[in-house]
């Protein structure tokens, strides 16, 4: 990789660190996410302590962390091994986000919105599964899993790269792995429904 790649993905990573449900709650006047419901600075909790306005703007932000340094980068040319590093490293910013103590959120909207810089039908394909579920059984985490654990899938078929794919894969596994209390909590059908 070079200088220049390197340069944008440090870039990527810093602006996947802005937290836009801190800065959200912060402008709005409510409490800091992370000390109230589930503790975790992401949409779905900023919208059991502020509503769905507050919610919306914290999705759009998480999801524009995402989308703008991918879709810069295609634009731009970079090569493909590029330009999914380049989406990782906004995914990595939002989880560990450097202003914030390295303590962020589990990179739902984050990666949707890397999903939409690549392709809009890869994103409008995972945020369908995710809407379907979501809307169906009210379980945003279970809803957010099936979504992009199908994700890589959907990258494959559509775009036909094995590099984006797997790059897509790697997030998705994390994410896994960053909702493994929601997951032991759906296991024991302790999981909270939207709304509650």
């Amino acid at each position: 990789m070079d200088l220049m790649a390197v340069m944008w993905v440090v870039l990527a990573y810093t602006l996947g660190s802005v937290s836009s449900a801190i800065i959200v709650c912060r402008l709005m006047g409510l409490p800091d996410p992370r000390s109230e419901g589930s503790g975790n600075p992401g949409a779905t909790n900023v919208l059991r302590i502020g509503g769905k306005k507050a919610a919306a703007l914290t999705l759009v932000g998480d999801m524009l962390k995402g989308y703008l340094p991918v879709a810069l980068a295609l634009w731009f040319g970079l090569d493909a091994s590029t330009v999914i590093a380049i989406g990782i490293a906004a995914f990595v910013g939002h989880l560990w986000p450097v202003f914030f103590g390295f303590a962020g959120g589990k990179g739902v909207a984050t990666e949707l919105g890397v999903l939409f810089g690549l392709h809009p039908v890869i994103g409008a394909l995972s945020a369908a599964v995710w809407l379907f579920i979501a809307k169906g059984l009210k379980v945003s985490s279970l809803a957010a899993l099936v979504a992009m654990a199908l994700a890589p899938v959907f990258t494959w078929y559509w775009s036909g790269s094995l590099v984006w794919a797997l790059g897509v894969a790697a997030m998705s596994l994390i994410l896994i792995w960053r909702h493994k209390s929601n997951i032991q909590r759906l296991l024991n059908g302790e999981e909270s429904a939207l709304g509650r």
